[in-house]
Formats: structure tokens, C-alpha cells, sequence
């Protein structure tokens, strides 16, 4: 059923279109300068873990990652901290990673359920359907917090790491005004969640309100776009199953994973520096390509898969996003999902959720031991993988069933799991890749989808990149799909791919110069009444004169290719000529050309309001009549977020919209 009349319903005139009805300006070289940093701190916002990594804008080519967490886990890269948060029972901000992990996992039971521990929320914004301010997060002890809160803890946590090692650096007090923040968020991530990270950035008091642009939405395969062009041919390793000849020393017929540990071991010889040099120039793989040349960077992270066309366009190498971003919530925690109704089949459903309440710290460690199990998942791996069930599971577990931990493994029928005697779970290989299957077949899925779409042809390079990628599993399946269609290449420090690129982003904004919208934009307006052509429904009269209300003005259609900078104008004039105020509400739409805004899946996005009371009316005509007022719409795209904007030509007189996507 349709929605009622917005414009029936408020009484309000409205605007109508004046001619020319539509002037497009593309300006796609009048990148605008912005105001000058001189540092560019860009915070990859993980699911499963975070960092960040800065240059000052007088060293480019110098990346610097952040210092060396406390803590970590034996096996596992601590250049990221885990994305988790601790709040104390008074919901106070305590620590966050890797102390935030340990201090939570060292509390008493008891006094642990008190505690407010979070891990993993950041999927939250992808999950939820109608995300708005007042979302609510789960702690794991079922306490509720506000969303917005605990990301704005986490990110003035980054902030205030991030200040003190600049002024350790500086040698003096850094100011937070020098500073240009990246954030970086996954592509196929809707609008709303996008305009959640930036709500939580000014409450984090990141950047003031009043300087949006001092903080940049990056997008994580864009990052990674950005970063993989100034790769050289020792940062990565080429999966190039067409040929037997060895590409940086490494066989393709050898272990999938042979070139990965190859690579790993040459990140931990450079770990003692945290700085990377990105040469100022177009890396050896990039040479190889040509103007129009295309590409995809598949970003598998902790909690989506997201994937990206991109196409190479010359001189400069700028790039142009050939196809919307695809993917899904399918990342690495999908292996932790899979593990837990492992336990849950083989203890029940009901004692694992009530372990999970009355145990909350230990199940974080059960979960942490699997987390560098699932590391050693690999396609030829023969030999089976232990896993430390902690003490209080095997002691809870008795006076929860009565029985033994290993009474139930043996009545599970789950043959593939077996107890040994030292307190562990022993999985068997094809146990362990079963856990794997279902997040990666979701993936390859993805890709054979993008592969068949007929736009997506003649593709050099497969990028692949996201903690994620360095699972010989997800490589060996991605080889097998592709059939030597493209080469796949992995950046050697794939983890943080994301993040160095972001950095990059902060220093050229306008290194990507074509994007795809991913929705329809346009504004509510009435025009003028044609018999047989309009509904019944929306036929309004005032004064005399016949409108058809609610009609959806397009500015531009979903899946558009849109320059960097593209700004969309429109002239309109008030339907009423004495109107004192106009407002012009702008909608969205995941469709490509809703006709009405009471179509649906349309929403309200955002309000212009112009007061034109106090102003004289324009002067007539020469020969006499009215001169309709003419009021001037501006939409801007192309960048990872769109600004809207009315003026009255008349009076100069202008108001900016910022465009809501979180109110309900």
C-alpha cells in the first residue's frame, strides 16, 4: 500500500521545477584543496582487530604503524590490538585490546559479571536493520549499552594513543587540529552505518562538528586499491597458477601456503621498524598495466567480504570504480560461528549459553585458544589440531550435566572431535576446514556472481587483501574458482594492506576519481497536472491550480558512475509566490527510478529549509507578470559521502544540509 501524501498532509506548497530543469557540472579536476594537514592519522576500525598508522604530509612516501601493543598472543601479529572494549561496572571506559582482553580474563567470576566486556560489535552497524543513534549494544553479560557510546570510547582511545606518540615524536604537546583522521569502513556498508562512524567520531570529540572535513570516510577496498599500486614486486606473493616458474622464490605447485610464510617471515624481520616506505612512485605489478585495465580487490575481513571493481585510468593512474561494491557479512568470524555450534552440538545449546552468561571470561579464552588453532587450518595439513578446553568449562560442565566433558564427546557422535588427556579438544584437519567451509564457499559464491556479471570481463589482477586472506584455505579456494583467469596477488603484510592505504587516501583524496552511487537520490517537488498521466491520488489543488504532489525529482540513479566532485544543480522556484519559507526535503532510494516519494523503499534523508522572509521579491519582468523566484539545489557526489546545499539567486542567501540517514 502506497504511503500517505507528505505534501497533502503538511499543506505545504512545495516547490516546482523551473527551466532548464537540470545542469550538470562535472568538475571533476576542481578537487577542492581543503584546509592543510600536517599529519594524516587513518584508524582501521576492525571487527576482529583494530590499529593505526599516520605520515606527516612533508614525508609521504613514510608510513609509520602504531607502537607495539602490550600483550598479544604467541603466533598472532600485534602490530593490531583486538577490537575490544572494557567498561567498569559504573560503565566508565577502562582499556581497550589486548589490556582490555587480559585485565577482563584475570577478574574473578564473580566480579567479571559485573564487568561490561565487548568484542566484535563493530558487525552491529552492518546487522542492524534500522540503525539509529539509540542502538543498543550487548556486553557479555547481557548488559545493555548504547552503541554510539562504545565506539566513541574506542576511537578517543586511538585518538589519545595516537596524540602521544605524536608528541613523544614532536617533542611538545600535539594539537589535535593538525591532524587529518581516516576512518575506514567496508564498502558495501549502507549509508547509515557510514554516518554512525562519523556521529561517534564527533562525540569522541575526534574532530569538531563544525570541520567535517577534517575526517575522512575511507573506503577499505579503495584503501587497499590505494595501497597495491605502489606495491613492488618483494612486498607480495603471486598465486599465479599458470605457470611452473617460481615468482619470488615461491613454486605455485608447492603448499599453498609456502608463499604466505615466506612472506610472513619477511614481515617479522622488518617488524623492529614500524615504519614502511611507500616510493613515490607506481609499483613493478602496476607498470604492467594499461589505460582501462581492470582489476578486483576482494577485502576479506573479521566481518565482511567486501569485493571491488576498479579500472586504471591514465596519465596519472587515478582510478574509477567500474562496479558497485558486493559482498556480505561473510569475514573470518564466521569460522568462530561455526566453532560454537560445534560445542553447542556436541554439550547442548543450553549449557553453552549458560556458560557464556555465568562464565563469561573464560569463554573469551576458550575463543582465544581457537583463534591461533584456526591460524594452523591449512589444505595439506595431516596432523590433528588441540585446542585447551579451560578448567572452569570442564568444572562447570560436570555440575551443569552431571558427567564428564569427555562422556559427552563420546556421545555426540561427533567422531571427528575427539578428548585428550591433557585437557584438550583434538580436531582432526578435515574437522577444523569443515569450520571453514561454509564463510568460504559464501565468498567464492560472491566471486563467481561478479565473475559471470558480463561488465566484469578481462580482469589482470585478483588483489586479495584483509587479515583474512593469509588463510591458505581462502587462497587455495580462490585459485581453484579462477582457473588462472587472473593472477592473485597477496601484499605481504596483508593485515595491514587496509590501513597503510587509508593513509595514502588521507594524503590524495582525489586519487580515486569515479565512484558508483550506490543509491538514487532526488527531492520531493509538484508538477503541473497532466490528465491520463498522473494518479488520481496525487492530484492537489491550490488556488486554483492543478499540481500532482510527491513526485520524485532524480538528481542521480543508483549504480551511476559519479566524478569526484560532481555536483548535480537544479533550479526550482516556489509553487506559491508568496511563500515565506521553502523546504526542500531530499530522499533516497535503493531502486533506480522510483517515481514518487511515497514509493516504496523511498526514505527521507534530509531537509533544506530557506527562509525568504525579509527579502524583496524579484522585480517584475520587463512588459510586466511575476518573475517566479528561482531557488538553486546542489547535490554533490562523488566522494564517500554527499553534501546538499540551496540558495536564493536572488539574495545569495544559502543553507547546507546535512544529509540524516540514522533518524527513524
Amino acid at each position: 500500500m502506497a504511503a500517505p501524501s507528505p505534501a497533502k498532509s503538511m499543506g505545504d506548497p512545495g516547490i516546482t521545477p523551473l527551466s532548464p530543469t537540470h545542469i550538470q557540472q562535472d568538475s571533476e579536476d576542481k578537487t577542492p584543496a581543503g584546509p592543510s594537514f600536517t599529519v594524516v592519522v587513518a584508524i582501521d576500525f576492525g571487527t576482529t582487530s583494530s590499529g593505526y598508522a599516520y605520515a606527516f604530509s612533508k614525508e609521504p612516501e613514510c608510513i609509520h604503524t602504531m607502537r607495539r601493543w602490550e600483550g598479544g598472543d604467541p603466533g598472532v601479529s600485534n602490530q593490531k590490538t583486538p577490537t575490544t572494549i572494557l567498561l567498569t561496572p559504573d560503565r566508565k571506559f577502562h582499556s581497550f585490546g589486548y589490556a582490555a582482553r587480559d585485565f577482563y580474563h584475570d577478574l574473578d567470576t564473580t566480579e567479571a559479571k559485573q564487568w561490561l566486556y565487548f568484542e566484535k560489535f563493530k558487525m552491529k552497524l552492518h546487522t542492524t536493520a534500522n540503525l539509529s543513534i539509540d542502538t543498543d549494544l550487548h556486553a557479555a553479560n547481557g548488559k545493555k549499552v548504547k552503541a554510539l557510546d562504545i565506539f566513541a570510547y574506542a576511537l578517543a582511545f586511538f585518538k589519545e594513543q595516537a596524540l602521544k606518540e605524536l608528541s613523544d615524536q614532536a617533542g611538545g604537546e600535539f594539537r589535535n587540529a593538525d591532524v587529518r583522521w581516516v576512518i575506514t569502513v567496508p564498502a558495501i556498508w549502507k549509508m547509515p552505518a557510514k554516518q554512525f562512524m562519523r556521529e561517534a567520531c564527533y562525540k569522541a570529540n575526534l574532530v569538531p562538528r563544525d570541520n567535517p572535513e577534517q575526517l575522512l570516510i575511507a573506503l577499505e577496498p579503495e584503501a587497499a586499491s590505494i595501497y597495491c599500486r605502489k606495491l613492488r614486486l618483494h612486498q607480495m606473493v603471486d598465486l599465479d597458477t599458470r605457470t611452473g616458474t617460481a615468482v619470488n622464490g615461491y613454486s605455485p605447485n608447492e603448499n599453498v601456503g609456502a608463499g604466505m610464510t615466506q612472506a610472513k617471515e619477511h614481515t617479522r624481520r622488518n617488524r623492529q621498524s614500524r615504519t614502511f616506505l611507500v616510493e613515490n612512485v607506481i609499483g613493478e605489478l602496476w607498470s604492467e598495466l594499461a589505460e582501462g585495465d581492470r582489476y578486483v580487490v576482494v577485502d576479506c575481513g573479521g566481518g565482511t567480504v567486501d569485493l571491488t571493481v576498479h579500472q586504471i585510468r591514465m596519465p596519472e593512474g587515478h582510478l574509477k570504480e567500474l562496479y558497485k561494491a558486493s559482498g556480505g557479512p561473510h569475514g573470518s568470524i564466521g569460522i568462530d560461528y561455526e566453532f560454537e555450534k560445534l560445542l553447542c552440538k556436541i554439550f547442548g545449546q543450553d549449557f553453552i549459553d549458560q556458560f557464556k552468561i555465568k562464565r563469561p571470561a573464560a569463554w573469551v579464552d576458550l575463543m582465544i585458544a581457537f583463534e591461533s588453532r584456526k591460524r594452523a587450518a591449512a589444505p595439506e595439513r595431516t596432523n590433528p589440531l588441540n585446542i585447551n578446553l579451560p578448567f572452569s568449562f570442564i568444572d562447570y560442565y560436570k555440575r551443569f550435566r552431571g558427567h564428564s566433558v569427555e562422556h559427552a564427546l563420546r556421545k555426540s557422535n561427533v567422531d571427528f572431535v575427539k578428548w585428550s588427556s591433557q585437557g584438550m579438544l583434538r580436531m582432526s584437519p578435515d574437522a577444523m576446514n569443515a569450520l571453514f567451509k561454509p564463510t568460504i564457499d559464501h565468498i567464492i559464491h560472491y566471486l563467481v556472481e561478479l565473475f559471470d556479471r558480463p561488465e566484469v570481463t578481462d580482469i589482470k589482477f585478483l588483489f586479495l587483501v584483509g587479515g583474512f586472506a593469509e588463510s591458505p584455505l581462502l587462497q587455495r579456494a580462490v585459485q581453484d574458482m579462477l582457473q588462472g583467469r587472473s593472477r592473485i596477488i597477496i601484499p605481504h603484510d596483508v593485515g595491514l594492506t587496509i590501513l597503510k592505504g587509508a593513509v595514502l587516501f588521507g594524503l590524495d583524496p582525489g586519487v580515486i576519481k569515479v565512484r558508483r552511487s550506490p543509491l538514487t537520490y532526488g527531492v520531493g517537488v509538484l508538477n503541473r497536472w497532466v490528465d491520463g498521466k498522473h494518479p488520481s491520488d496525487k492530484l492537489l489543488v491550490k488556488e486554483g491550480t492543478r499540481w500532482c504532489t510527491d513526485v520524485f525529482d532524480t538528481f542521480i540513479a543508483a549504480d551511476q558512475s559519479v566524478a569526484l566532485g560532481e555536483t548535480v544543480k537544479r533550479s526550482y522556484t516556489p509553487a506559491k509566490p508568496s511563500q515565506q519559507v521553502i523546504v526542500i526535503h531530499i530522499y533516497c532510494s535503493e531502486k533506480e527510478g522510483p517515481g514518487f516519494i511515497t514509493d516504496a523503499g523511498v526514505r527521507k534523508c534530509g531537509s533544506l529549509r530557506l527562509d525568504l522572509s525579509g527579502t524583496e521579491p524579484p522585480p517584475p519582468p520587463p512588459g510586466g507578470g511575476i518573475t517566479r523566484r528561482e531557488i538553486q539545489t546542489l547535490m554533490q557526489f562523488g566522494d564517500t559521502e554527499i553534501r546538499a546545499m540551496a540558495v536564493d539567486v536572488s539574495t545569495s542567501r544559502s543553507v547546507k544540509a546535512a544529509i540524516d540517514f540514522l533518524s527513524q
